[in-house]
């Protein structure tokens, strides 16, 4: 007779249902695993059994064959350990218990231990959905799990708890959600940065709408200093990016041990030597893993050195910065993952660093920065929406015993700056102004007269492409948010255009 228990698979950053079905019959003994089983998978055979015996259980000496199903989807990972044990109980008369509204998902130790996996989150938002009603998890993962209301998570630590919770003995109790609040207490602050207030403007301009940033300037200028302070101002995350991210998160192994949900945004830095499958996402098997974009999402990646990452990894960036998704084709299909990240850069403007400095000189030679400038691509150079160049600190400033505005301050301008634009996209899927559509562009973007003329003038002097034009507004539109304007005005296309014009005093003087 053949006993069947309900179980979780993971494709890409979604879930799928997958029936664990077990047969113990007469005939030679043998354990056999079908379904499109990977490696790990069919390893369990010898966890299971393992498991069997030092729990205090007597494993079938019979044929058993157990099929995952759906048999064409190929099964990855220790995760069917549990239900595949529960199965085998059952079909050997070892277990008698009602299991049809439940869910198990774990691997085994030897010792009959029940450990953690990846992906809880997304597998328990897939099991509310088909009506399980029960969800068996590691007890490691119980918390994970639990912040999904509707559905009873139960933490297991050892296949013999589950055993007597089943046959109503010693029950379980339904784990609850730890859920961290979101402190930014232990976060860099703004207040440590002596001067530079260009850049901490134009770092409060990109939190408020949400823009891609490219810092420029010789070494020790503080240009990774600021980079690392950028979250400590960025808007707390909503719910629903909360569940995003903690999606991503808890699929690629990376989610804390303990914790509930990614409570602060994502601040990534891969170093330069990263690869472009794990700067975009992928790797072997079936399950491709989210790279570092999407890692970063609804948070930033910083690229400190830009220059010095291969070019085709900086060239991956492209798409997934104006789409805020990234696909990727395998031969069992596409797997989509979104990274919707704020994208921070810092590099040094020739391979000395002080090319254009103020008091030192530079040593290299003009073919030398045209070649180490020309790293990034025109295209890539164009999705920044502000360029700030970042100048050494000046000793004034570094010995100054002044109290500097700290980030709980600019986070609370960038607060009121994002509720207006809240208010304004409130009908659509946008967040923030960096991802307005071109619908929404000449539905909310409009310029006074004379504005209109400053950005006409702005477009020609610098030969602005398309998407420079619309950058230029979008940023100008986050200036008037932060200033409570209606409307765009002459003072913001200004402070826009301000922003755009480094590409024109460092590439085009090479």
């Amino acid at each position: 007779m053949v006993f069947k228990c309900n179980s979780f698979g993971l494709f890409g950053i979604d879930s799928y249902p997958v029936e664990v079905e077990a047969s113990v019959s007469r005939g030679m003994a043998a354990f056999e695993i079908v379904g499109l089983p990977d490696t790990a998978v069919k390893e369990s055979r010898d966890r299971v059994r393992d498991a069997f015996c030092n729990s205090g259980f007597e494993f079938p000496v019979s044929r058993i064959t157990v099929n995952l199903a759906p048999a064409d989807t190929k099964k990855e990972g220790a995760l069917y350990d549990l239900p595949i044990f529960v199965a085998i109980m059952k079909a050997a008369g070892i277990l008698k218990a009602n299991t049809d509204d439940c869910a198990f998902l774990g691997e085994l130790g030897l010792s009959g231990e029940v450990r953690s996996v990846n992906g809880i989150l997304p597998m328990t938002i897939e099991a509310k959905k088909t009506g399980i009603k029960n969800l068996f998890v590691p007890a490691a993962n119980a918390f994970e799990g639990a912040v999904i209301e509707g559905i009873n998570v139960y933490p297991v630590r050892t296949v013999n708890e589950l055993y007597d919770h089943l046959r109503k003995k010693t029950p379980l109790n339904p784990a609850k959600p730890r859920i961290i609040k979101n402190d930014t207490a232990h976060l860099p602050d703004f207040a440590q940065v002596k001067g530079q207030y260009e850049a901490k403007r134009a770092l409060e301009v990109a939190a408020a709408g949400g823009h891609n940033v490219l810092l420029i300037g010789p070494p020790g200028s503080g240009k990774s200093m600021l980079a690392k302070r950028l979250v400590s101002i960025l808007p707390d995350m909503t719910m629903d990016e909360t569940i995003e991210t903690t999606k991503i998160h808890s699929i690629a192994g990376i989610l804390p041990e303990g914790v509930s949900l990614v409570s602060s945004r994502p601040f990534r830095s891969p170093h330069h030597t990263v690869s472009y499958v794990s700067m975009s996402g992928g790797g072997g098997g079936s399950n491709i893993k989210p790279g570092e974009i999407s890692l970063a999402n609804n948070g930033v990646l910083f690229l400190d050195e830009l220059p010095e990452f291969g070019r085709k990894t900086m060239e991956i960036l492209r798409q997934p910065l104006e789409d805020g998704t990234v696909t990727i084709s395998r031969a069992n299909g596409k797997y989509t993952y979104p990274c919707n990240f704020m994208l921070i850069a810092a590099m040094n403007p020739c391979p000395c660093g002080y090319f254009t400095h103020p008091t030192r000189d530079c040593i290299c030679t003009p073919n030398q920065v045209r070649r180490y400038l020309n790293r990034i691509s025109g295209p890539l150079l164009d999705r920044f929406d502000i360029q700030i160049e970042v100048p050494p600190v000046d000793f004034d400033d570094l010995s100054r015993k002044f109290r500097y505005e700290p980030s709980a301050d600019i986070k609370k301008r960038v607060n009121n700056a994002r509720d207006i634009q809240n208010e304004r996209y409130k009908d659509s899927a946008t967040t923030c102004n960096a991802g307005v559509t071109e619908g929404e562009f000449e539905k909310f973007f409009k310029l006074d007269a004379d504005a209109s003329e400053l950005m006409k003038s702005v477009f020609e002097k610098m030969e602005l492409s398309a998407r420079g034009y619309t950058r230029i507004v979008k940023v100008a539109r986050t200036i008037a948010d932060l200033d409570g304007c209606d409307n765009i005005k002459v003072e913001h296309i200004a402070e826009a255009a301000q922003y755009r014009s480094l590409d024109r005093k460092y590439w085009n003087r090479t």
